[in-house]
């Protein structure tokens, strides 16, 4: 079963000395900026350098040319607002104090933010935030969530915030925050639009290194919605992971849908590489990811919040400043509450290494949202094995779900109904 894996330093946050989780293998004079571009929905696979014939994205592809491509990164709760409390936090829910879908990010949580900024780093947010409080009764598409104000004490410590709570307007969206103090309508796509709010602001002269998060809703649905100059696929060209089942209504919902899907993939790709061509990638380390992914038929089913890689697995370029580093691949089992403390070794003038060999992944609360995945459940990922346990109703933990992803990468057999994997399994429960 390999080494012990601690995984209790997954749950804290910025405030823990950074020895404990770097090598302190470097140093460099010069602090660099650092750009995160976080996407909404965009899974691991869909990318043209991981080999998905659907998806056409240039600009990326080129980035992963020149930056570490981290190929088994997770999110750690593959659900929006629980997913965006770990980026920033460095701390796994609960206890970052988000448990809930509808759980705002406690107005006191120390943020990735904050600890840059303590060491003197200039911050600034642009895009989606989703973690302020929400109305439960609002529709979750339209201006009821995207002009919903998030007040200064919300923002995550962000020196500049610049954003909208939610909404889903893929086009034409309302911005507020500390330039805007009132939220104000703009024309266009909204990638588009926030790549270049934020490329202005990283050209402005100051005497201190950025720190800056571009936090885009798209490839998210609605799928239909428009995407400049880019033209949907025909559904009946699409290539469809081998895992959704094909002939019925499975298939017709996914290949519909992927239809709009792949053409905001490209439109973001191209609003990306808008941005990494205005800014100085000559002192900036850049991350791309993503906080979820989307089924989209696989195993049946669509959306996120469920265990299966299509939802946990999230893309991971960090393109950073030493050449040697460039076009590599890295296999280590990173997830996004990693990020923050990457950043900061980045800050110090330090390496960091990934010291687990799995990553913890849960959703710690049932998820009532139409097409989740309705059940509370916890496990851990490795390159080879997935262990899932999933929460009843009556409190019980019960095993759900025990792939070995390097023979069954798809899942396609589920070894928790084998009786000839059971003593095995029951050895992950006892550490679990």
């Amino acid at each position: 079963m390999g080494k012990a894996i601690s995984r209790r330093r997954l749950g804290r946050g910025f405030f823990v000395p950074f020895a404990r989780f770097c090598g302190q293998v470097c140093r460099v004079s010069a602090r660099p900026n650092i750009l995160w571009i976080v996407t909404t929905q965009w899974r691991a696979q869909a990318c043209g350098y991981a080999g998905d014939p659907n998806a056409r994205t240039p600009w990326l592809d080129g980035l992963a040319a020149e930056a570490v491509n981290f190929t088994q990164a997770v999110t750690p709760h593959p659900l929006g607002p629980q997913a965006r409390a770990a980026l920033l936090t460095g701390k796994l829910c609960p206890d970052n104090g988000v448990r809930d879908y509808w759980d705002p990010l406690p107005a006191d949580a120390r943020t990735i933010a904050h600890a840059l900024g303590d060491r003197g780093y200039a911050t600034a947010w642009f895009g989606k935030w989703h973690l302020a409080p929400r109305d439960r009764a609002a529709p979750f598409v339209g201006e009821a969530h995207a002009k919903q104000p998030v007040p200064p004490e919300r923002r995550g410590g962000f020196a500049l915030w610049e954003g909208f709570e939610g909404g889903f307007l893929l086009n034409d969206p309302w911005l507020h925050g500390t330039r805007l103090p009132e939220p104000r309508h703009f024309k266009g796509y909204q990638a588009d639009l926030l790549v270049q709010r934020a490329a202005d602001w990283l050209r402005e002269p100051r005497g201190a290194p950025a720190f800056c998060v571009v936090s885009l809703e798209s490839p998210h649905p609605p799928y239909h919605a428009p995407a400049p100059h880019v033209h949907e696929p025909a559904p009946a060209d699409l290539q469809l992971r081998a895992n959704v089942p094909r002939g019925g209504a499975v298939e017709k919902q996914a290949r519909d849908e992927l239809a709009g899907y792949y053409a905001h993939v490209e439109a973001t790709d191209r609003a990306i590489g808008r941005l990494l061509a205005e800014i100085d990638l000559g002192a900036t380390i850049v991350v791309f990811t993503s906080v979820h992914g989307d089924m989209h038929g696989s195993h049946g089913l669509f959306r996120k919040a469920w265990p299966h890689e299509e939802s946990v697995r999230v893309p991971l370029l960090v393109r950073g400043l030493r050449a040697e580093n460039r076009g590599r691949e890295d296999a280590a089992p990173v997830s996004l509450a990693d990020l923050g403390h990457l950043a900061l070794a980045w800050a110090d003038g330090r390496e960091w290494h990934c010291k687990r060999d799995s990553a913890a992944i849960s959703m710690p609360a049932p998820t009532e949202i139409p097409r989740q995945c309705p059940h509370a459940w916890r496990g851990f990922r490795s390159a080879r094995h997935k262990v899932i346990l999933r929460r009843e109703p009556d409190g019980r933990e019960v095993p759900w779900l025990y792939f070995d992803l390097e023979q069954d990468p798809l899942e396609m057999r589920n070894l928790a109904e084998d009786p000839a994997r059971s003593a095995e399994l029951r050895a992950w429960l006892r550490w679990l």
